[in-house]
């Protein structure tokens, strides 16, 4: 009677735990977090080449690498569904070292794929993006678009979602790929926020411009055909994201094969948008400079978010001004903590 209640709490166990690949670097970490507060149990996975131990403080953190086959596939018998978050993500980067990007996100994902499909576990929730569909023709994008990518970041998550979509009929497996727009923002409750090295997405770079970490915000075209000439983006709060990993694991229970869907606000803010809230909000100018337009950048990306909306019953519920309110008092701490290490 001993040992089958203790087969009965090892299940049970499993059944609530979820392996999050990737789970201390920044989206995965805010998953993590979204997980805890719906009653599951987050088994963290990251070898910390890009996320950092302390954005995984109060979860169990398996330090390994996503080849590192015995520890994953023991990591793997003890949870029912895996978030993989785990990737490059740099566009540049992509196009200047494909090979690293092939490595990594395809050949890393496809062992953690296998992997998976040898322990039995049969729900898996993907991090995607809307470089899938490449230079789209019109905006707002729905999921039925085609899917033409432009850099080997997006052939690379595109690759995976093939897979997972292969992997369907003939395992059994049910999988979510989530396709981001702009991710930004940090937790309103949580110690965690958005920390690259080195940082290249907008937002942050505009507040480091504003508290002197880094030099003038680039400008990257302003000659775009959008009403002030600057790219037109769809900015979606980090939390809003975790929020959807945590609806789309529920959504698992209920269908069969492989679903994407598109997360974003639907509504778009050009780079001066951007660039206006950030300064309503720290009350200090950016400093900026203007440049060449980056190539493959297109002048819209903008999500038909409807889908999720249906499917899963979310919707992002964090504007604008909330992404970079929150983002402002992720970067003063960030600062005032790196002053106090080094003395300042």
């Amino acid at each position: 009677m001993m040992a089958g209640g203790r087969k009965a709490f090892s299940l049970a166990a499993r059944e609530s735990s979820i392996l999050v690949v990737g789970g201390a670097g920044y989206i995965g970490c805010h998953a993590a977090h979204a997980l805890r507060r719906m009653g599951y149990e987050a088994i963290l996975y990251d070898n910390l080449s890009r996320g950092h131990r302390f954005l995984g403080k109060g979860f169990e953190l398996i330090e390994a690498d996503i080849f590192d086959t015995e520890i994953l596939s023991g990591a793997l018998k003890r949870v029912s569904a895996v978030m993989h978050f785990a990737a490059d993500s740099q566009v540049g980067e992509s196009v200047q070292n494909p090979r690293k990007y092939f490595r990594n996100n395809v050949e890393g994902g496809i062992a953690l794929l296998n992997a998976t499909l040898d322990a039995g576990v049969s729900k898996f929730i993907f991090s995607s993006t809307c470089a899938v569909y490449g230079v789209p023709e019109r905006s707002p994008i729905t999921e039925e678009m085609p899917r033409r990518p432009v850099n080997p970041y997006g052939m690379s998550k595109l690759f995976f979602e093939n897979a997972l979509e292969a992997c369907a009929p003939a395992y059994g497996l049910r999988s979510v790929s989530l396709r981001y727009f702009n991710a930004a923002g940090a937790d309103e409750q949580e110690n965690i926020g958005e920390l690259h090295e080195p940082e290249t997405h907008l937002i942050p770079c505009a507040l480091k411009a504003v508290t002197g970490e880094r030099g003038a915000l680039q400008i990257f075209g302003t000659d775009y055909p959008t009403p002030d000439g600057t790219c037109i983006r769809d900015y979606i709060h980090v939390s809003d994201l975790a929020e959807a990993h945590v609806l789309a694991l529920k959504h698992l229970d209920g269908i069969a094969g492989a679903a994407q869907y598109n997360l974003g606000t639907g509504e778009g803010a050009s780079v001066q948008k951007v660039i206006a809230t950030i300064e309503e909000v720290t009350g200090t100018s950016v400093p900026r400079r203007l440049a060449e337009r980056r190539p493959g950048d297109p002048p819209e990306l903008v999500a038909d978010p409807s889908r999720a909306q249906a499917a899963l019953g979310w919707k992002a519920r964090r504007g604008l001004r909330e992404i970079v309110e929150t983002a402002w008092q992720w970067e003063q701490k960030m600062a005032a903590q790196t002053a106090r290490n080094t003395g300042a």
